[in-house]
């Protein structure tokens, strides 16, 4: 599964991933591989990537949208803190 995480300023993140779980408006999920097609907003909170190594990123995020489709993951957010 691959993911690319973007704010309007710079690309923060690009690869090959096993999950990443995001905070959601209403709470965390975790997508995995296969996962089913979404589009959800993001509210503010950390974002846990484990890369396809097994290496754990961690980072912080202002609020945004998630898309997933054909393990293509998309993470557009507003802004970022490491």
């Amino acid at each position: 599964m691959t993911i690319v995480v973007l704010t309007p300023e710079r690309e923060i993140y690009q690869g090959n991933i096993t999950s990443v779980k995001v905070p959601g408006i209403t709470g965390k999920f975790e997508v995995l591989q296969n996962h089913a097609p979404i589009v959800a907003a993001l509210g503010t909170g950390e974002v846990r990537i484990i890369d396809a190594q097994g290496v754990t990123k961690k980072f912080n995020i202002q609020k945004g949208f998630i898309e997933v489709l054909r393990n293509e993951v998309s993470l557009l957010v507003q802004g970022v803190t490491e």
